[in-house]
């Protein structure tokens, strides 16, 4: 809310992180406040009501899981199949380490709350039209429309792949990414391979 002190607001996010981490997706609000010392209603004073709450908590961490892969896919100039690798790789790596986190955004919050879901939805979207104006910007997608679809077809893939993953404990991270690379390497090649075909094969029947 405006007027709060964003120091406090700051701990008080610091605490339920801590909250979260420690006793899963579905701690209380109550331990959340006991976390950061306070009662629940002054919990919610802070933020205006629960909704508050996890939409700060939505923005704060999905902006950061954004902030981490940004540098990663939009290196320019850098190999297409090595920059999906990394960007794959680091998002894995961050929903893992971070998964009763993870889960408590994506399944608790996001099923309890109509707010929070649409946050984390707006947030999750921005980055696939990102990763399309990238793709469009550096050429690898010419076509900015069919860019667009291919940005958020990536992230929408990578994410419900991951949430899958993460309830497969035997299955190799290095196997999950190099399998999404594949798709996302041959939507973007293929298309192009099979236009360059095409017009080869229209220019011998003219000869």
């Amino acid at each position: 809310m405006s007027g709060r002190d964003p120091d406090r607001r700051r701990a008080l996010l610091d605490a339920a992180d801590r909250a979260i981490a420690a006793e899963g997706p579905d701690v209380s609000m109550a331990a959340i406040a006991a976390a950061a010392g306070v009662t629940k209603p002054i919990l919610y004073r802070h933020f205006g009501d629960r909704s508050g709450l996890y939409e700060a908590l939505a923005d704060r961490h999905v902006r950061t899981v954004i902030a981490r892969l940004r540098p990663r896919f939009a290196e320019a100039g850098g190999d297409l199949r090595a920059r999906a690798s990394a960007t794959i790789t680091a998002y894995l790596d961050l929903v893992s380490a971070n998964l009763n986190l993870y889960r408590f955004l994506f399944h608790r919050a996001g099923a309890e709350d109509v707010r929070a879901r649409s946050r984390v939805t707006s947030l999750v979207r921005s980055l696939g039209e990102e990763l399309g104006g990238v793709l469009a910007a550096e050429g690898v997608v010419p076509d900015p429309a069919r860019a667009q679809v291919l940005g958020h077809a990536f992230v929408g893939m990578v994410q419900t792949t991951g949430d899958w993953w993460l309830d497969q404990p035997d299955l190799d991270r290095d196997q999950v990414v190099e399998s999404l690379v594949d798709v996302i390497t041959a939507a973007v090649t293929e298309p192009e391979l099979t236009r360059r075909s095409g017009t080869a094969s229209r220019a011998a029947g003219r000869t």
